[in-house]
């Protein structure tokens, strides 16, 4: 499969966003066009997002980091699809990809494809230590489930460990790991699911002397609580390197090397789901690479294929052998669509050194934020790693009290004012395209902070 890039395309002006023309808003959005699409289509359609309940746009195009409704109104993108279209999007060579695919051969189950085969060994070349046992699936959640499935098979042990406000999906296990709670699944976790509560560096539940979070408190309490709470048959943790569902949140920079030593000494396996944090976003393949830790698990999506449904599983060497044993294989995962949109993206990625700017962009963004909480009173944290980004809005920044009605008024201002992109209750979550410019990003964040500002002078703040 051919390499190259379209010579217009070679440099990062696929990302570049014309200011002077964006936001274009001929029409006060929602505008009627996309009223009207958004009735007929809930008429039938339903269990939507906040997202779109909060502003109900319909979209008709996209092209690069921006967005184009209906009626006409373009947008700048801070949402990439909730995390997907890392690399902007329709980015020609990813769109040709596919459709050469799509041309050639749909699907072919699990059989082997010369684009396969070419996957597995960029995949094998990248990834850190000795993750080189890979299985593909159509959706994060189907991932996490296999993940835990391997994760069972390996080590013979059935309980899971997760934290507090993660993330992991949608069915009765993956749902079982996460902050959710839902009468469709019944009154009870799944079998096994234990949870505990995760560093977090703004809202700290041990800290040392100084103020400072107490990682080490963390860990004991894990040991603790393994000894206490468990029936002893406990095959690892389950956890998002930040948590995105979650606000943002990053962990201290000592918290994973030390969870890896911990695990390692119970004999537990660490499995990370990255879906949301990979392929780049943070400026790193994994996010975990950051810290220096290789998991023994990891959960690949999202931005994997830039919008094509397609996930990945990789495990280290000494437990891929386990996929034998769990009916890994899937109707739709690794189909050659989903293996070229992969691959193509890889190799934007790669060709176009979008990691290190993916780095860039996120200490722009934290710089930018950070004079936001110094203006702004209801501001009380902001962080940013890579194109992963939050602002945490609070009542009081003595007491922390959660600002939700801030977090939809901003969200609200914001995207009337040209900015598509992702409410999660009081905190402001963020994640552009990698492929952004600078002007873009800052242009961006400009919107943000004149919506924090018209917001808090209504509530009085």
């Amino acid at each position: 499969m051919s390499t190259s890039v379209p010579n217009s395309f070679a440099t990062l002006e696929w990302g570049r966003v014309d200011l002077q023309r964006v936001p274009h808003l001929p029409v006060p959005p929602p505008g009627p066009l996309s009223k009207q699409y958004h009735d007929r289509c809930t008429k039938y359609f339903k269990g939507l997002s906040a997202q779109v309940k909060l502003f109900p746009v319909s979209f008709e195009s996209g092209q690069g980091c921006v967005l184009k409704d209906v009626d006409g109104n373009e947008y700048i993108d801070f949402s990439s699809g909730i995390y997907v279209t890392t690399l902007g999007h329709c980015h020609p060579k990813i769109s040709e990809a596919i459709a050469r695919a799509a041309s050639q051969l749909m699907n072919a189950h699990d059989f082997t494809t010369p684009v396969k085969t070419a996957l597995m060994e960029k995949l094998a070349s990248i990834l850190p230590g000795d993750l080189n046992g890979f299985q593909l699936y159509d959706s994060g959640t189907t991932a996490v489930e296999a993940g835990m499935r391997v994760m069972r098979a390996a080590t013979g042990k059935h309980e899971t460990v997760s934290c507090f406000y993660d993330y992991h999906g949608k069915t009765y296990g993956a749902v079982s790991l996460g902050q959710i709670r839902s009468s469709v699944y019944g009154a009870t976790r799944a079998p096994g699911s234990h949870m505990v509560p995760r560093p977090d560096a703004y809202r700290p539940l041990w800290t040392k002397a100084d103020g400072t979070i107490d990682t080490d408190a963390y860990i004991r309490f894990y040991g603790e609580y393994l000894d206490k709470a468990t029936v002893g048959s406990v095959a690892g943790f389950v956890l998002e390197p930040i948590q995105g569902w979650g606000g943002s949140v990053m962990p201290p920079d000592d918290f994973f090397p030390k969870l890896r030593k911990f695990c390692d000494a119970r004999k537990l396996l660490l499995m990370a789901d990255e879906v949301l944090t990979s392929w780049g976003r943070t400026g790193k393949w994994l996010c975990m690479e950051h810290w220096g830790v290789v998991p023994d698990i990891v959960t690949i999506g999202k931005g994997f294929g830039n919008g094509f449904p397609v996930t990945c599983v990789a495990v280290r060497e000494p437990y891929k052998e386990s996929f034998e044993s769990i009916s890994a294989s899937s109707s739709y995962g690794g189909n050659p669509m989903a293996c070229a949109a992969a691959l193509a993206s890889t190799e934007v990625i790669e060709e176009e050194g979008l990691l290190a700017h993916a780095e860039h962009l996120g200490e722009i963004a934290l710089r930018r934020m950070q004079k936001m909480k110094a203006t702004h009173k209801i501001v009380g944290d902001v962080r940013a790693k890579g194109c992963l980004m939050g602002i945490e809005l609070v009542k009081d920044r003595t007491t922390k009290e959660p600002f939700d009605q801030a977090g939809t008024l901003v969200y609200q201002k914001a995207f009337r004012k040209g900015l598509a992109w992702i409410p999660a209750g009081h905190i402001l979550r963020m994640s552009p395209p990698i492929v952004m410019d600078d002007a873009t990003l800052l242009k961006g964040l400009d919107l943000i902070d004149e919506a924090i500002g018209e917001t808090a002078q209504e509530l009085g703040y």
